[in-house]
């Protein structure tokens, strides 16, 4: 009977998740960073359009920070999982910097730019 050959070899997806982490949390605090200074866009607008901006302003702020956070969960879980379950912590890694870059598309959508 043959034998069964099994891969002993330490898997190197901690590298996906080390490459992930580098690209991720610079992205999410430029991300943040910029969200937190464009209130500063409307610093001379006039009454109407100051309120349509604030308007507009508080829910794409709410969006943009739970993105954020859903991207460091999925960030450190791609780190948890790169033992266990590689492919899974692949998939996480390249998922993480995805998840900060629609959710700052997405607050540049919903905010009402003067």
């Amino acid at each position: 009977m043959p034998e069964e050959v099994t891969d002993t070899r330490p898997s190197r997806t901690w590298i996906a998740s080390l490459i992930s982490t580098i690209v991720t949390l610079p992205l999410a605090f430029f991300a943040l960073v910029f969200g937190g200074l464009s209130p500063m866009a409307c610093d001379s607008c006039e009454d109407a359009e100051a309120h349509r901006f604030d308007t507009s302003f508080d829910p794409a702020w709410t969006v943009l920070t739970l993105g954020l956070v859903l991207a460091l969960i999925t960030l450190v879980t791609s780190w948890a999982l790169s033992r266990r379950r590689p492919p899974a912590a692949l998939a996480l890694a390249v998922l993480a910097p995805s998840v900060v870059f629609f959710a700052w598309v997405t607050f540049m959508a919903l905010v009402d730019w003067p």
